[in-house]
């Protein structure tokens, strides 16, 4: 049952509530608020499955080298700023959520409550100790490619704001911010291949998420080297076998989220002459079920509930592509009909019901109604 879900796309939002939306018990570390005020938009709700996640510690998964004993120690221990919902990469990505609320909703009913969550994180003491950790020995690929993408995405959101609080936030974050950046730069002319999976480690999504912080940021020489990079590795790439996707664990596609980042590196008749090259089966008729959605059995489960993720993504994804085509291009309308139906679907699946989809699904519903990466890219 996805009663959250459910109630999100209806946006009833008198009658919704829930273990961990209503101010019931979200388990050991939670954070859920008896007195939050009642939300008013999908993204506060969306919020809330972030503020019951990113200050609770356990269960937790952690991607920890360790070089002695002495590195035996609680993920709060490790990366104060960034330890809960589950796992790294899903606490980045929480903050992002709570930051792109308070950028596109500074009066949001959970404004308060989102900046006394960020706050408690953002300090420069935790961003120390982030710091030593990440720079640690043996520890050079941690989170990437797409925890730090991530990072730097909500890097983004702060340098976009000129709210005082956000601003300071934003400084304590520099630190780790530039020693990302370097390891980025260093990684990138030794990746030989792009890295095709539908999940984490993923190349191209990553680079769409670095490649607006560095456009955003006035990184020009990190956008110059990850320019560099993507069309080295995709220009020439036709024929993308779309049928074969989803894979079972899939959260992200590896055609659609190619497409939506070559047209960030392409001119607008270069990424049309080259979409019809690589996506030759994007119908011409407006019809919406040439792509089917994933499909969840059990949201229970933590790697098949990424099908969730991918149906919230690819209806990004589908959006991104058809807004840099021309107007009249007749494939437009079946994009954009494929992605409303993936809207739709992910969206429904947004609940509070199972920590394994609630920990980060509402990141990606947040990043696919706030459109996050349409709104950088085009402007």
């Amino acid at each position: 049952m996805r009663f959250f879900g459910a109630c999100l796309v209806a946006l009833a939002l008198a009658s919704c509530s829930g273990a961990g939306v209503d101010g019931s018990d979200t388990g050991e570390g939670g954070t859920a608020n008896e007195n939050r005020a009642e939300p008013q938009t999908i993204e506060d709700r969306f919020a809330i499955l972030a503020l019951d996640c990113v200050h609770r510690e356990y269960p937790n998964k952690i991607s920890h080298v360790m070089q002695g004993s002495q590195d035996v120690r609680t993920p709060n221990e490790l990366t104060p700023a960034f330890y809960g919902c589950y796992d790294w990469h899903s606490s980045v990505h929480g903050h992002w959520l709570l930051s792109r609320v308070l950028n596109t909703n500074p009066d949001s009913v959970l404004a308060a409550e989102i900046r006394a969550a960020l706050a408690q994180s953002f300090t420069p003491e935790n961003i120390a100790i982030k710091l030593e950790y990440y720079q640690g020995e043996g520890r050079a690929s941690f989170e990437r490619p797409y925890g730090i993408a991530w990072f730097l995405q909500l890097v983004l959101e702060l340098e976009e704001s000129d709210d005082p609080q956000i601003a300071e936030w934003r400084e304590a974050l520099r630190p780790l911010e530039g020693a990302i950046v370097d390891q980025i730069r260093d990684w990138l002319p030794k990746l030989s291949y792009p890295i095709r999976l539908g999940t984490h480690n993923q190349t191209a999504f990553a680079f769409g998420l670095m490649l607006d912080y560095a456009n955003g940021t006035g990184n020009d020489a990190l956008a110059a080297e990850i320019t560099e990079r993507v069309l080295a590795f995709h220009r020439d790439d036709v024929n993308c076998p779309l049928a074969y996707e989803p894979s079972g664990e899939d959260f992200l596609s590896p055609c659609l989220m190619e497409a939506d980042l070559m047209r960030r590196v392409l001119s607008q008749a270069e990424f049309d002459s080259w979409l019809s090259e690589f996506l030759p089966q994007i119908p011409l008729d407006g019809s919406g079920d040439w792509i089917e959605p994933g499909i969840v059995l059990d949201a229970s489960d933590g790697k098949l509930v990424h099908l969730d993720g991918v149906n919230l993504s690819r209806a990004w994804a589908l959006e991104g592509i058809a807004s840099a085509l021309p107007q009249e291009d007749q494939r437009k309308d079946a994009l954009l009909a494929s992605s409303q139906l993936h809207r739709e679907v992910g969206i429904e699946a947004v609940s509070d019901e199972h920590y394994s989809g609630s920990h980060w699904l509402a990141s990606f519903a947040t990043y696919l109604t706030t459109k996050r990466g349409i709104a950088r890219a085009g402007e």
